[in-house]
């Protein structure tokens, strides 16, 4: 039970890391996805064949927009990849466990997913803030909206995966 834990757990994490760092094929090749992002099935396909390439099709850039863009875009995801590692190694270390986990232990643990929670919206303002500046205030919203989307998809496929703790 352990071992398919570990591979389960193991599966979501380097899918959180494919789509965080994921420069793949065109999104243009999916269609309207990007018109009107609300199917969340569609929204995890897309995103899939190349985050970067899809955000690019959705928010259809100037090349000015885009020069002043991409580098908070990319400082974003280097930050995001963090604490998706760090978020990882907390979780392993809580159902890696061939014992019960202690009170102690879990009270440790939350206030590390909770540390890792925060470290995240840190650098989301930090990205709304390099944005805000960098696009009109509607692709900036878009962007935002995008953001959000894929990793509450993210979120939800990792969550699926991993058992409560006992």
């Amino acid at each position: 039970m352990k071992t398919l834990t570990a591979a389960v757990l193991f599966a979501a994490t380097m899918f959180a890391a494919g789509i965080a760092g994921a420069q793949g094929a065109n999104a243009a090749a999916q269609g309207d996805s990007t018109s009107e992002v609300t199917d969340m099935q569609a929204l995890r396909n897309a995103v899939r064949s190349g985050k970067k390439a899809y955000v690019a099709s959705a928010l259809n850039l100037t090349e000015a927009e885009g020069k002043k863009f991409w580098p908070a875009y990319d400082a974003y995801q280097r930050k995001v990849d963090v604490t998706n590692r760090d978020r990882v190694i907390v979780v392993e270390g809580v159902i890696g466990r061939d014992r019960p986990v202690s009170d102690l232990y879990a009270r440790n643990m939350a206030k590390e997913l909770i540390s890792i929670d925060e470290a995240e919206v840190k650098a989301r303002r930090v990205l709304h803030n390099a944005i805000i500046k960098s696009l009109p205030p509607r692709k900036a919203f878009r962007y935002l909206q995008l953001e959000s989307k894929i990793r509450a998809v993210q979120a939800y496929d990792i969550a699926a995966t991993i058992p409560l703790v006992k």
